[in-house]
């Protein structure tokens, strides 16, 4: 089983707020570095976030650590599965900085935002993960997390509001 959670006073997740945005869209310049994901444009990171925000409906973002210093976020969006018999949750992103890691900080992100895919009745709860991403892969196994056997994901790039 994973190790206890040590925070400090401001760590524990909590929904992100309108006025949290410019902190989160540097956390997401930093993710998609690490990740080595091209196209971040801090305006539409912007405007998107604003988007998923005001729309509960489509899904949250939960942020950790002091408002004018955040330490990581997750950004969850809500989709209707008829396989999956309802509605479920697809994390879509989540980064802690890593000088920030193993601090518990994963955890307190992951289980407010598991707690609130239960009250919502998800069903099930999905995300993408890198390949060759060791690390985040034993984080989510530890936490029952399973590879989704036969199944791989395609995706098609069908332009958007920008293009």
């Amino acid at each position: 089983m994973s190790k206890p959670a040590v925070q400090a006073q401001g760590d524990a997740a909590r929904l992100a707020r309108h006025d949290d945005i410019e902190a989160i869209v540097t956390l997401v310049g930093h993710y998609w570095t690490f990740e080595g994901l091209d196209g971040f444009d801090e305006d539409e990171v912007a405007e998107q976030l604003d988007y998923l925000l005001s729309d509960r409906r489509l899904g949250e973002v939960w942020v950790c650590g002091p408002a004018d210093a955040l330490s990581g976020y997750l950004i969850a969006v809500y989709v209707f599965s008829l396989e999956h018999k309802g509605l479920t949750a697809e994390i879509d992103e989540f980064f802690v900085l890593p000088a920030l890691r193993g601090r518990g900080l994963g955890q307190s992100l992951l289980g407010a935002a598991e707690a609130r895919f239960r009250e919502l009745r998800c069903t099930n709860v999905s995300l993408q993960l890198a390949r060759e991403n060791d690390a985040a892969r034993l984080f989510y196994r530890e936490r029952g997390y399973a590879d989704r056997n036969r199944f791989g994901l395609l995706d098609k790039d069908l332009g958007g509001p920008s293009d």
